[in-house]
């Protein structure tokens, strides 16, 4: 096939047999009396197996139906002006009726609320400069005013953003999960927008639909990854739209979200390698300097603020280890991670992605942007600090891989798209997500 079909889809069963040989092993080691723990019920997915349907199984469908169909057409024939919001508007439709399949209360408007979540601690929290100064003395597990498990494993900027959304009167679940629906969305905006100002136009249309209908969008409604990946990937799409427009404000303002970004979540500092991958395709050593410069205001705000980054990340290592990822084994989760995002990133990604290892990078937007999401995620598997979960630990990585299925043909595009939509949908209703 000179089309490329034929590698494509060994590439694509190639992941299946990953995706089974995690679930396999991992049901194995799941087994009573096996002597490994890996804490999760669904492998290589954290969630447990359960077959159900709910309210936005219909109108998930119908969304499905409705860009795989029309998409295309609709990517290749609209100015970006209106593509691009288009485009996020279905996202937050596919987002809020795929977590409508586990119901308002589980799936959506409790979600965020559980005892281990960012919501518990929110009450408690009424002098923000004392949070900040008291924050990294919290971090360790095993005494009496710990944090609970995801403000503990997290910079302080993630629990602030739910301290704000309260302060305003958006207090409460519901809120707290259309937030992270509402940011974690704008990646169906900033990823194509990107690679158009890059000088793709062709790319950011062929990425648009499927930035829509990624599998991904099961975590991004509702877990505060979602919303992690909105932000970070905006702050990208700023750096491409200084490089655009020569404007040094616009850096500015995407190294401030950038710099923010590693104070939602330590490891997003990796989001450095699709930064530095962004700057060096537009060759404007400018657009790096000023964002530097935001990030290092944000930095100024939190360390005079009283918390230092790098005390806090050697104290939440010490207390992963506390918890249990001491238990998960490393020898099985530094693979079936890759199963995981590979169920989050979806099969037509995949199959981008092996186009991408064929080619030269240097000076292509869509090879350099896809070869930094991919090294982003090896350091982030490498390092033993993301043991599961990282579906939707790594959504801020890889949604840059969904560049990648521009390399597809135009011909083949649509059934890319519904294999999709069917992953998403298969997931969503077979595996009862935890967050």
């Amino acid at each position: 096939m000179k089309s490329g079909l034929r590698a494509d889809l060994l590439a694509v069963g190639l992941a299946l047999v990953l995706v089974g040989a995690a679930a396999g092993v991992g049901t194995y080691f799941n087994r009573p009396g096996s002597g490994v723990v890996i804490f999760a019920f669904a492998p290589p997915l954290y969630g447990d197996w359960l077959v159900h349907a709910g309210p936005g199984s219909v109108s998930a469908l119908l969304i499905a139906f409705a860009v795989v169909c029309w998409g295309p057409m609709l990517a290749e024939t609209l100015p970006l002006r209106r593509l691009l919001p288009l485009g996020y508007l279905a996202a937050v439709a596919w987002t809020f009726s795929l977590a409508m399949v586990d119901g308002w209360t589980r799936g959506y408007a409790e979600r965020l609320t559980q005892p281990s979540e960012y919501l518990h601690e929110v009450p408690g929290i009424r002098d923000i400069p004392r949070m900040l100064t008291e924050f990294s003395s919290r971090i360790l597990d095993f005494q009496p005013n710990s944090w609970t498990t995801h403000v503990s494993g997290h910079p302080p900027g993630a629990t602030l953003v739910f301290v704000w959304l309260d302060r305003i009167g958006l207090g409460g679940g519901a809120w707290a999960a259309t937030a992270c629906v509402a940011v974690g969305c704008l990646v169906a905006v900033a990823v194509p927008a990107a690679l158009a100002l890059l000088g793709r136009p062709d790319a950011a249309r062929a990425t648009a639909p499927f930035a829509v209908l990624t599998p991904g969008a099961i975590w991004i409604g509702a877990s505060a990854d979602g919303l992690f990946a909105g932000v970070t990937a905006t702050g990208v799409m700023l750096l491409a739209l200084a490089i655009y427009t020569r404007r040094g404000v616009y850096a500015f303002g995407g190294g401030v979200l950038l710099g923010f970004g590693i104070y939602l979540s330590y490891g997003l500092v990796l989001m450095a390698l699709v930064a530095l991958a962004v700057v060096a395709l537009g060759k404007q050593w400018r657009v790096l300097g000023w964002a530097v410069l935001g990030a290092a205001f944000v930095v100024a705000v939190f360390t005079l603020a009283g918390f230092w980054w790098l005390d806090g990340y050697h104290l939440v290592v010490e207390r992963y280890y506390q918890g249990i990822a001491s238990e998960r084994p490393y020898s099985y989760w530094v693979w079936a991670d890759l199963a995981a995002v590979a169920i989050a990133a979806g099969p037509a990604v995949v199959a981008g992605t092996r186009r991408t290892v064929t080619r030269r990078p240097w000076g292509n937007p869509v090879l350099m942007i896809v070869l930094a999401a991919l090294l982003t995620i090896a350091f982030a598997d490498l390092s033993g600090l993301s043991k599961a979960e990282v579906e939707r630990i790594w959504l801020p990585f890889a949604v840059w891989l969904l560049p990648a299925v521009s390399l597809l043909p135009g011909s083949h595009r649509r059934w890319w798209l519904a294999a999709q939509a069917v992953t998403a949908l298969l997931v969503n209703h077979l595996v009862l997500t935890i967050w």
